[in-house]
């Protein structure tokens, strides 16, 4: 189950991938012998059942809702709080940032690794999206 939860969170997954987690979550359920086995898939099972839409969308739109799962993320700036002072620029090792300057930046999310250098000096907490 572990292995299918990773291909979940790291965008490999498809709909067949939540339907064999779900299935294997079940078997092991009802043929486990003790009480500890009989009741390690119910995390995978309760949020199948209330959060089944955040599965679907990291499966079929490869997507992480929460910003958590580091490979399922875009970075974005927020224009509102972007001043344009071009740090983020200057610390990008991959020159994934442009943008003039005193006005917003963008992030070119091909280009983009998400290594968060560009987050961690921002002042302004202008970019979301990495960690």
């Amino acid at each position: 189950m572990l292995a299918l939860l990773d291909d979940i969170i790291e965008g490999r997954a498809t709909m067949e991938t939540l339907d064999l987690l779900e299935q294997l979550a079940y078997a092991v359920k009802s043929a486990s012998l003790c009480g500890l086995g009989k009741t390690a898939p119910n995390p995978i099972l309760a949020t199948l059942k209330y959060f089944r839409a955040e599965y679907e969308e990291h499966v079929i739109n490869k997507r992480c809702p929460t910003k958590k799962c580091k490979a399922l993320t875009a970075p974005e700036v927020i224009p509102s709080k972007c001043r344009g002072c071009r740090v983020c620029v200057k610390v990008c090792p991959v020159n994934a940032i442009s943008g003039d300057i005193k006005k917003p930046h963008i992030i070119n999310d091909k280009l983009c690794i998400k290594c968060g250098a560009c987050a961690q000096v921002c002042r302004f907490n202008a970019i979301i999206g990495v960690s």
